[in-house]
């Protein structure tokens, strides 16, 4: 009886004893996870935007404030992804108001959205890290509630009328065979225009003689009776004309665009023209064009006859020699 009394005392020391060291050791580690837990509880954060509607490309700013103890480390989230409906106008701003025992800054997101309904300001979790105490680990502010309404700019549609469908990227219209139709009617024509032409004559396109065509034209000249009529300065024009364009088929170098002293210059080149002869026809011509010198009947026929000289004194010089004595 007394040895089981004795072992109940036993265990009652043995039982104290454990108590007083289990409460000295909660003694010792009770302070420093009391001190953690009151830093993370003394973070704290708020999220505002500007505007809670929008407009599609409206710009509003959403402000992230978070305040921590002054030996923290606050780490705010990069602008949104550009992926999203909601993107970055403008670089974050951050603005600090520290003091001895906080650190408060705010980060401003200026944005914009995209998209009609309401969105999503996809932002990653604010870090909130200790400085130089590894052991209090970190605080995660999580920002992914942040929501916006977009609405839309078109104005309302009270009749309710529905929009047609999207027109395909290809349209397959039926074939225009009208342009078919045309383009074989028109073939034909061609056809028909290039078989007429063949079969017509081809007319006869001769070389016409310059001495054969002046002779022509002096007599054609002679036969309108501009002498008699009183039209002396006018025939006496028409033969000089007559002579510039026989010695214009004749030689190169006696163009219509030459004066009458150019044209004589250029003549003296060639010994088959009378030089002298037509310099004194050009003179009298350009004394009745330019100066108003009047020309009886007879000196008009006269000039006439040696305009016409000119042209068969050149023929005949510019013939072969077996021509020129037949």
């Amino acid at each position: 009886m007394r040895s089981m009394d004795v072992l109940r005392s036993a265990y009652c020391v043995v039982a104290v004893l454990l108590f007083a060291a289990s409460s000295a050791a909660s003694g010792q580690s009770s302070p420093r996870s009391t001190a953690q837990t009151q830093s993370a509880e003394r973070v704290s954060f708020g999220v505002t935007v500007s505007r809670d509607t929008v407009t599609i490309g409206e710009p509003f700013e959403v402000r992230v404030r978070v305040r921590a103890p002054a030996d923290a480390d606050i780490r705010f989230p990069e602008n949104p992804d550009t992926a999203g409906t909601v993107q970055a106008r403008d670089p974050r701003t951050i603005a600090t108001t520290d003091s001895v025992q906080w650190r408060d800054q705010t980060a401003t997101y200026h944005v914009a959205a995209w998209e009609v309904g309401r969105q999503r300001v996809r932002l990653d979790d604010a870090v909130v890290v200790w400085k130089g105490r590894a052991s209090f680990g970190e605080r995660r502010v999580p920002l992914d509630t942040i929501n916006v309404f977009v609405r839309s700019v078109l104005p309302a549609d009270t009749a309710l009328r529905v929009p047609r469908p999207a027109r395909p990227l290809w349209e397959t219209s039926p074939f225009p065979w009208w342009i078919v139709v045309l383009a074989v009617a028109l073939a034909a024509v061609l056809w028909w225009w290039s078989r007429r032409r063949r079969g017509r004559p081809a007319a006869a396109v001769g070389h016409i003689d310059p001495y054969q065509r002046a002779q022509r034209e002096f007599d054609r000249i002679e036969a309108l009776g501009l002498v008699d009529a009183g039209e002396r300065t006018r025939f006496v024009t028409l033969a000089i004309e007559v002579l510039r364009d026989y010695l214009a088929a004749r030689h190169p170098d006696a163009l219509l665009a030459l004066t009458s002293r150019e044209l004589i210059a250029a003549m003296r080149r060639y010994h088959t023209v009378p030089a002298d002869a037509l310099a004194r026809a050009l003179h009298e011509a350009d004394l009745a064009k330019f100066a108003g010198m009047a020309f009886t009947p007879e000196r008009a026929r006269a000039l006439s006859r040696e305009t016409r000289s000119i042209v068969e004194r050149e023929h005949a010089a510019a013939q072969p020699p077996d021509q020129a004595a037949a």
